[in-house]
């Protein structure tokens, strides 16, 4: 008979190798405090170093660990839903692999949910080993996304945070193809509650957050959680067309009632640049609404599992393995037509839905 599993904690790893052993220890050592049943998910997002086959080879003596081995780099926010898809617990902790949140705060965590609290969120009040451009622009990317959204969406935290299984199993029902995982956490609602905490220097490697990948997170969380940039285009595009009227009909008037010649046409041109400029900014902010509204069209699964290592789905797996051996002449009961063929943790190479 199995075990109930009271705990689960997701980990997504994407080239940990430098840090993942230590982070198994301490994750490790912090959940056998508790004394309760619990579950390691590691979330292989695409990596290219060896990290996937060290937690692999701990999934073969430790029935706690288990390995979601995506079939490439599907990104952070994605491998965090994967976690949550495949999460068996009462609790759910999402914590990042590199060790800069620290594991001991999960104890901290439970203790406020076994009060009642369904949400229970790290807030940083020091990051430490970060740069002055990493923490302006990681400031200024949350107040201003406070400022857009109707939502109230903590600033200064990240994806470390306890959710009860109530809001686990909600947010697998939200569907949507770029996802903001803390802010789908704050949409959801239930009872919250933040822990302060200094946020530590990475153990080892390197951040796996470059520019570019906070601004695209940036934009999925203003996109998904408001349509203010589109109301503040019309509103400057309505602005600067009264104004461009308003020196139209000055210079009409310079030209029909004086004799004073039109001058400036450099500052015009000047104008009429920024005017075209403008328009072009505000093609690329509604080029990136419609370019989200076509991800959700393709219909297109989260994320693809190659592999799951651990557990009882993976003894699962291999008695389904061994019966599709036996039995041939059934093979097409489980074909692709067949949606309850679909089961998740399939062999190698099997496309797994996130919504099961």
């Amino acid at each position: 008979m199995s075990i109930k599993v009271r705990y689960s904690i997701i980990i997504p790893m994407y080239n940990e190798e430098a840090v993942i052993q230590e982070t198994y220890r301490r994750i490790k050592k912090v959940m056998g405090t508790t004394g309760e049943p619990y579950e390691l998910l590691f979330v292989n997002d695409g990596s290219t170093d060896n990290c996937a086959q060290m937690i692999e080879e701990y999934s073969y003596w430790d029935e706690s660990v288990k390995l979601i081995d995506l079939s490439r780099n599907f990104g952070h926010q994605i491998a965090i839903t994967a976690g949550m898809d495949y999460a068996l617990g009462d609790a759910v902790v999402i914590i990042d692999a590199d060790l800069q949140d620290p594991p001991e705060l999960i104890l901290d965590m439970i203790a406020e949910w076994k009060l009642g609290y369904e949400v229970v969120y790290a807030k940083r009040i020091k990051r430490k080993g970060e740069s002055l451009f990493k923490k302006w622009t990681a400031s200024t990317f949350y107040r201003i996304l406070r400022y857009c959204t109707d939502i109230s969406i903590p600033v200064d935290t990240g994806d470390f945070r306890l959710i009860d299984r109530k809001v686990c199993d909600e947010l697998k029902r939200l569907p949507e193809k770029n996802r903001f995982v803390r802010g789908l956490v704050s949409w959801v609602g239930f009872r919250q509650k933040a822990i302060e905490y200094e946020r530590d220097e990475r153990l080892a490697g390197e951040t796996k957050y470059p520019l570019k990948r906070m601004i695209k997170l940036s934009l999925d969380g203003i996109t998904s959680f408001s349509y203010k940039p589109l109301k503040l285009a019309g509103i400057l595009g309505g602005l600067l067309s009264v104004s461009g009227f308003l020196y139209l009909m000055y210079v009409v008037y310079l030209a029909l009632f004086t004799d004073e010649a039109v001058k400036g046409w450099a500052s015009v041109i000047g104008i009429t640049l920024t005017f075209n400029g403008f328009v072009l900014i505000m093609l690329g902010i509604l080029g990136e609404y419609v370019g989200r509204i076509y991800d959700e069209t393709k219909g297109r699964p989260l994320y693809i599992v190659q592999e799951f290592y651990g557990g009882k789905r993976q003894a699962d797996a291999d008695y389904r393995n061994s019966q599709w051996q036996q039995v041939p002449q059934e093979k097409e009961a489980y074909s692709d037509e067949n949606p309850q063929s679909r089961y998740t943790g399939g062999g190698p190479g099997h496309t797994v839905s996130a919504r099961h």
